[in-house]
This record gives C-alpha cells, sequence and structure tokens, in this order.
C-alpha cells in the first residue's frame, strides 16, 4: 500500500467545496458574531471567556492523545499568564503548565510566521520539565514510524509516516507551504484542515505530534481570520475520537482529500457554535455573580464557582447536602440551610426529592 506521502503528487492536495459552502459561509458568520460580542464585553468578563475556552482546548487536545492533567494546575497557569491571578497561583503538574502555555502562545503569535525554531519552542512547552534528548527536535530513530492499535502479536498498522531522515527536508517544505498558503487559500477552515492532515502525515516529533498539529490548526484558522480564533478543535474532536481517527486514516491514503476536507470543516463549525455557546455561558456567569456576590457568605461563593468552573456541561450529578459538607466542611444542618437560602435568592433549582434530591444552577 502506498501513503499519501509515497504518491508523485504529494503533497499536491486536491479537494472540492461543493459539499461544504455553506458550513463555510455559517463559519464565517458565527465566528464574527462571537468576535463582536467579546468585543462588547468588559475586559474581565472577555478575558474569562477566551481563558474557559482555552482550558478546554488544552485538557481536550491531551485528552485526545491519553492524557489527563489538573484542570485546576492548567487553569491557574492560563490565569497567570493572562494577567487574571494577582498575585499568580503556583502551578503544580509541569504537564499541565506546558499545555497551559502552548494555548497562551499559539493565541499570541497567531500573526507571525511559522517557523523550525518556533515548532520546536511549541514542543519544549509542551514537555516542560521532560530532559529527554527528543525533546525540541524532529525524530531521529531508525524504526519506522507508526501509528498502530491492537494487543502485541495482532496489532493493526494504520499509517506509516516517512522515514526520520526525511523529516527535516519534509518539514522545510511544510514550512514554506504554510507560508505561502496563507495567500493561496483564502477560507480559514480548509487551510486548517490541510495544515492538520500534512503535518499529521509527516509526523515529524517523537511525541505530542497530534497536540502540535492541533494547535497549528487553529495558528491558520486564526491567520485566516485575521484574529485570533475562539473556538476548541480539540473539544469537538474528543467527543467522536473514532470518526477523527477513521477520517485521517483515510486521508493519508490519498492526496485526493475532499472527505477529509469536508469532515474537518464540519468538525470546525460545530467548534464555533459550541464556543458561541461558552461564551453566552460566562456572561450569565458573570451576571449570575454581579447579583448575589453580596448577598452569599464565602461557603456559597465556593460551591457557586465550583460549579460554575464545570461550565455549560454542569457540575456532574448537580450539588447535594453531602457534595456542600464535603466542600465547605460544615454540618448537614448548615448546608441544608446554605442551600435552601440559594434556591431562595433564585442561584439554585432543586430537582427530585428525598435522597436522590439535588440542586442546579439557575442560569
Amino acid at each position: 500500500m502506498q501513503y499519501n506521502w509515497q504518491q508523485p503528487d504529494w503533497p499536491n492536495f486536491r479537494y472540492e467545496l461543493a459539499a461544504v459552502e455553506g458550513a463555510l459561509l455559517a463559519f464565517a458568520d458565527k465566528a464574527g458574531q462571537v468576535s463582536g460580542v467579546l468585543k462588547s464585553l468588559p475586559d474581565t468578563v472577555a478575558k474569562e471567556a477566551v481563558m474557559d475556552v482555552m482550558i478546554a482546548e488544552a485538557v481536550k487536545s491531551s485528552e485526545i492523545e491519553g492524557q489527563f492533567l489538573s484542570r485546576k494546575d492548567v487553569m491557574s497557569s492560563i490565569r497567570n499568564q493572562l494577567g487574571l491571578n494577582t498575585p499568580p497561583e503556583g502551578v503544580h503538574d509541569k504537564a499541565s503548565q506546558g499545555a497551559a502555555e502552548l494555548m497562551v502562545d499559539v493565541r499570541k503569535t497567531w500573526d507571525e510566521p511559522l517557523t523550525e525554531k518556533s515548532l520546536f519552542a511549541w514542543h519544549r512547552m509542551l514537555f516542560r520539565g521532560e530532559s529527554g534528548k527528543w525533546v525540541g527536535k524532529w525524530r531521529s530513530h531508525t524504526e519506522p514510524m507508526q501509528v498502530v492499535s491492537g494487543a502485541v502479536g495482532k496489532q493493526k498498522v494504520h499509517y506509516e509516516a516517512p522515514p526520520s531522515a526525511q523529516v527535516p527536508a519534509e518539514m522545510k517544505a511544510f514550512v514554506r507551504w504554510f507560508r505561502e498558503t496563507r495567500k493561496t487559500i483564502p477560507q480559514a477552515p480548509v487551510r486548517s484542515a490541510l495544515t492538520h492532515l500534512y503535518f499529521e502525515s509527516v509526523h515529524p516529533f517523537e511525541d505530542g505530534n497530534g497536540r502540535i498539529g492541533r494547535a497549528l490548526s487553529e495558528k491558520a484558522l486564526s491567520q485566516g481570520l485575521g484574529r485570533p480564533a475562539l473556538l476548541s478543535l480539540s473539544r469537538t474532536i474528543e467527543a467522536n475520537k473514532s470518526a477523527y481517527y477513521s477520517a485521517l486514516e483515510t486521508a493519508q491514503k490519498s492526496n485526493d482529500v475532499t472527505p477529509w476536507v469536508n469532515y474537518f470543516v464540519q468538525t470546525v463549525l460545530a467548534a464555533q457554535t459550541e464556543a458561541e455557546e461558552r461564551v453566552d455561558f460566562v456572561l450569565r456567569k458573570t451576571r449570575l455573580f454581579d447579583r448575589v456576590r453580596e448577598q452569599l457568605s464565602d461557603r456559597q461563593l465556593k460551591v457557586v464557582r465550583r460549579m460554575l468552573d464545570a461550565g455549560p456541561e454542569g457540575f456532574q450529578g448537580g450539588m447535594n447536602a453531602a457534595k456542600y459538607m464535603s466542600l465547605t466542611k460544615v454540618s448537614k444542618a448548615t448546608s441544608t440551610r446554605d442551600l435552601q437560602a440559594l434556591v431562595e435568592l433564585g442561584v439554585f433549582q432543586s430537582v427530585g426529592a428525598g435522597r436522590t434530591a439535588r440542586y442546579e444552577l439557575m442560569l
């Protein structure tokens, strides 16, 4: 079998856009709406909205690769770098710190040219705390770089990347292609799709290719929009990883990539729609705090903040007396009074009764 990079037309990708013309228009419209809403928000609220999406991207991009970061450390690190924590909070998990640093840098440097140096810097951020000689360098081992699944002895090879000896030349070509296509591919989601496929096909690093490939997709989107994109591609991809891997595997067998472009454009549109919902959530959260902040005790504020940190999908299982007691270290009687007071203030609503009773936020 020949993979895409083994074919004579590599990397001259061919594709048709007829099936996604509507999605491309919808994406541009939604991206413009989100940008307009952000500009209309107070600066602190806008920063909270941006941070919320960045946290989701950092956490979910790692989850796709089977790495589970400390959400608290990711949040603290991003807040530190955006100037939202005064003084800065301590961050204990180096992997979470590195993923957060990558997210912030992708957003800050969206308009800067891509270089091999910047890719190496991203890799070092992602593997902060690692001391291996492979960090911040192209892969160099002689063994084939393969994407495999299955138990030992029954493994299936889904893809084999170019040999390590070819990587430096392939990446010089990739960086040149990325620079040139900023002018020749006007549709941001299409260039983002091709960027991700091209990078993942070369698979230039020993580890971290998926996470950096998705960061490159965001950079391509931002350059196409002319401003930092606000969406979490990884969150949308992670919700259906099997579809992502299946589409990528198919695309790496041919340079006619219309199905991949169709898949990726729809994914970008879904991610932008979800980002729109998260921005709306941050706005509603801010309004809630402004309304009740002075009426809540410190322990009530702690619980409400904890629930809001879970985002639009909500605090798993809602809040109940037992959870409230655990979070605030108060008696059952006090927790019951506090929860009832939150209901009366319109912060919580009661769902169910008896042992299954729980409380959910009223937004």
